[in-house]
């Protein structure tokens, strides 16, 4: 079978599954896996990334694919049969916002490509049921899907009251019970749901210690970002959007982007009926608000401020997905909501370049010029949109600053000159910041 027939084989078959997901929408469907073979464990293998670290066996794609085909026909056997056993993830830490640490869940290969292929059984699935406001690792859906929502729906109000919700621990927290009911409810397959308990229950390695998994999904699985929307789906979407907007007084929005949503309202009173039950809410399910990040904050456009209005009677400003939203007048002199790089991850992401320069900067100057404009070309496809260009452009001039300083330390002639930076740069060349995501951009090329 050639790839092509193959993937139209899996789409079609994933047609189907959506097909009967849109015709039992209230009841659970029961043969899922039998979609899953081979060809199927082939194509979960192609949509694998393959330059991700590995898990606690140290087994490398490339060594993976050396015998794939006798690889995946195990895999499969394995996985129907009942006997597969998963692997524990091993643990690794990455750097927050705030300082601490986030936990990162990084599991074989081989437990990728099965995840991967009980996320396409399930994806045609809940992609019936999701609703428009969840945006987070969903098909043809993006952060920048998200951000525009959020900017749509208070530029149409004329802003309001935020609230900016930060979730507790949710990925360490989520409970395994509440999700297998959640999932009971659309999912009666005993394989897929017998995998998705072993991975649950997989645990984690640290410091060469395998520990139990008693609560929580590991980030960092391929599954665990679909796992999350589920669950998210029903606590909180279908919660807001079916029982809560109705019994509201005025307009109301809510956008979510895993376990990062923020929810805007025309009414105070609204929001504070909204703030109250919210906890309870959560709860219910097992899940905490951070009452340090989640805060209600005044973001009505400044014009419709008054004197007798509570606080300073300037607008407040809020993060979301790495973007500062603020107001702030246009060139023709409206008040308009701009969104720019948030400090923290400005900050951030020039430690992230300071940390590369210290340790490339003996390496050759071209090499060097062409990671670099990799890493800013990255940047730009992500905060490159509309109204951010002060903020790239400040990146650029940190990016670069970072890079003198490093180079300077090649030598023991003492630090570069700005002169003779310039010159450098004529011959490596850095390449200016640009707006990817630009609404005057008709064509895009990151």
């Amino acid at each position: 079978m050639t790839r092509t027939k193959g993937l139209e084989n899996i789409s079609t078959r994933q047609w189907r599954i959506a097909k009967l997901a849109r015709e039992h929408q209230d009841s659970a469907l029961t043969t899922l896996s039998h979609h899953m073979d081979t060809d199927w464990l082939r194509e979960a293998f192609r949509r694998t990334r393959k330059d991700g670290a590995v898990g606690i066996d140290s087994q490398t794609a490339e060594e993976y694919e050396a015998h794939l085909e006798e690889n995946l026909r195990e895999l499969l056997e394995l996985a129907q049969s009942g006997r597969y056993r998963a692997p524990a993830v091993r643990r690794t830490y990455i750097p927050k916002a705030d300082g601490s640490q986030r936990p990162l869940g990084i599991p074989t290969f081989e437990d990728k490509v099965l995840q991967r292929s009980v996320v396409m059984l399930l994806e045609p699935l809940y992609e019936q049921d999701f609703l428009t406001c969840s945006w987070g690792f969903r098909p043809k859906r993006s952060a920048h899907g998200a951000l525009n929502q959020v900017w749509s729906e208070l530029t149409w109000t004329g802003g309001g009251w935020v609230l900016d919700v930060d979730l507790r621990k949710f990925f360490d927290t989520l409970k395994h019970e509440v999700l297998r009911d959640i999932l009971s409810h659309r999912v009666r397959d005993g394989v897929v749901l017998r995998l998705i308990g072993k991975w649950l229950k997989a645990g984690v390695m640290e410091e060469g210690v395998i520990r139990p998994n008693e609560d929580g999904t590991p980030q960092g699985g391929v599954i665990s970002p679909l796992l999350a929307n589920i669950y998210l789906h029903e606590v909180v979407d279908e919660w807001f959007e079916r029982m809560i907007k109705p019994h509201l007084s005025d307009k109301a929005f809510m956008v979510r982007y895993a376990d990062d949503l923020v929810m805007g309202f025309t009414s105070k009173e609204d929001a504070m009926r909204v703030l109250t039950v919210l906890p309870k809410r959560l709860g219910k399910y097992g899940l905490s608000l951070h009452e340090g990040k989640t805060r209600l904050l005044d973001f009505r456009r400044p014009q419709r401020l008054s004197k007798d209005d509570e606080g300073t009677g300037k607008p407040g400003s809020f993060d979301f997905l790495g973007f500062t939203h603020y107001w702030s007048k246009s060139r023709l002199g409206k008040w308009v909501i701009k969104r720019k790089t948030s400090r923290s991850r400005l900050g951030r992401a020039l430690q992230a370049i300071d940390q590369w320069c210290a340790k490339n900067r003996h390496h050759p100057l071209s090499q060097q010029q062409e990671k670099l404009n990799q890493k800013l070309r990255g940047h730009c496809a992500y905060y490159g949109i509309t109204g951010n260009s002060r903020s790239l452009s400040r990146f650029r001039k940190e990016f670069l600053k970072r890079w003198r300083g490093w180079l300077s330390r090649r030598s023991q002639k003492g630090y570069m000159s700005w002169v003779k930076f310039q010159k450098l740069l004529e011959r490596y060349p850095i390449l200016p910041p640009i707006a990817i995501h630009s609404i005057y951009r008709r064509t895009v090329n990151p």
